[in-house]
């Protein structure tokens, strides 16, 4: 229900309000058609600074447009150019637009929700299967021949004796026209044929003259590659040479120095030795290393054996003195018990 708001009256401060009356906003879709897209035009905005309407600068020259002026067709056909353009780019930015691949044979793209909270779809439609069994078919009968229904009416026309014409005298013509236009098709070709086997054997010939030319070329490559190997084999040869006689020569120096070097070394070397001692006596080594090892283990072993002869003796000692004890005690106790009988 809407209500017509009454005009307000002017105020006495001279000032002049205005209030429309309330409408409900468009329904708009919340996304996007892309079909709907590329069939609509493409806005046009306009830019004030290219308006023919809008005068800048002097207006003594100002140009006026005619009450009943006519659109020009130039900037009408450029205008459809540029809407034309506009919505082939569009169309081929949609159709660049990565698509969902097609489902495989026996599958179909079904909508899943990706949100974090689920939501129960409530507008899908159930579905189920249904399945009924029917009589066998039927052999079709025999369509019948159609025959059309007669219209008209039967005339029949009476043609007498020259009115036709002459097949022998009529078609001569256009039979003399009919071979000469087969002899001339068949010279041509034959003619034609010649030619191509002219063309054949050139191309024949220039086949072998090119191959003959390539054979040569790989000729005088491998030539070249076994020249150049050669080369380069001889030049590894040679540096080799080279670097073994530097080395050799490297070494015979090294050696000359050394000996130069080491011409008053040795000497001062084993005078130093001598002197501190690493020179010694072989006499003396051998008894300081061997013999007195040798010594030293002989009194061990000879004073283990005298320990041991005396840890023997002991308990052979220790042995025989238990037992005599025990025999006295055992004579003291037969001598007490005679003397209590």
């Amino acid at each position: 229900m809407t209500s017509v708001l009454p005009p307000q009256k002017e105020s006495t401060s001279g000032t002049y309000t205005f209030s429309s009356r309330p409408r409900a906003l468009p329904n708009r879709s919340k996304y996007r058609d892309p079909v709907a897209e590329l069939q609509e035009e493409p806005t046009q905005y306009g830019n004030i600074m290219y308006d023919r309407r809008v005068i800048r600068g002097n207006t003594y020259a100002q140009h006026i447009l005619p009450v009943s002026a006519q659109p020009d067709p130039i900037e009408i056909q450029r205008q459809q150019e540029v809407r034309r353009r506009a919505a082939a780019k569009k169309r081929a930015k949609d159709q660049l637009r990565p698509r969902t691949p097609e489902p495989v044979e026996g599958r179909k793209h079904i909508d899943v929700q990706t949100e974090l909270y689920l939501e129960e779809l409530s507008d899908r439609i159930v579905e189920t299967d249904v399945e009924c069994q029917t009589d066998a078919f039927l052999d079709k009968p025999p369509t019948p021949l159609f025959v059309p229904a007669k219209t008209g009416r039967d005339a029949v026309t009476q043609i007498e004796e020259g009115e036709l014409f002459d097949f022998d005298i009529e078609v001569k013509p256009v039979l003399e026209v009919f071979i000469g236009k087969t002899i001339e098709q068949a010279l041509l070709e034959v003619m034609e044929e010649e030619e191509l086997a002219n063309l054949r054997g050139q191309q024949r010939a220039f086949e072998e003259l090119r191959n003959a030319e390539l054979a040569e070329v790989q000729r005088l490559e491998e030539q070249e590659r076994r020249h150049r190997e050669e080369k380069e084999r001889r030049m590894r040869e040679q540096r080799e040479v080279l670097r073994l006689e530097k080395e050799t020569a490297e070494k015979i120096a090294a050696r000359v120095f050394a000996k130069h070097y080491l011409a008053d070394l040795i000497p001062s070397i084993y005078s130093n030795l001598r002197d501190n001692g690493y020179f010694y006596d072989p006499v003396e080594r051998d008894i300081e290393t061997n013999f007195l090892n040798w010594l030293v283990k002989d009194v061990e072993n000879t004073l283990d054996d005298h320990v041991l002869g005396r840890k023997v003796l002991d308990m052979l000692i220790r042995e025989v003195v238990e037992k005599r004890l025990d025999v006295f005690q055992q004579m003291e106790q037969q001598q007490q018990h005679n003397a209590s009988a």
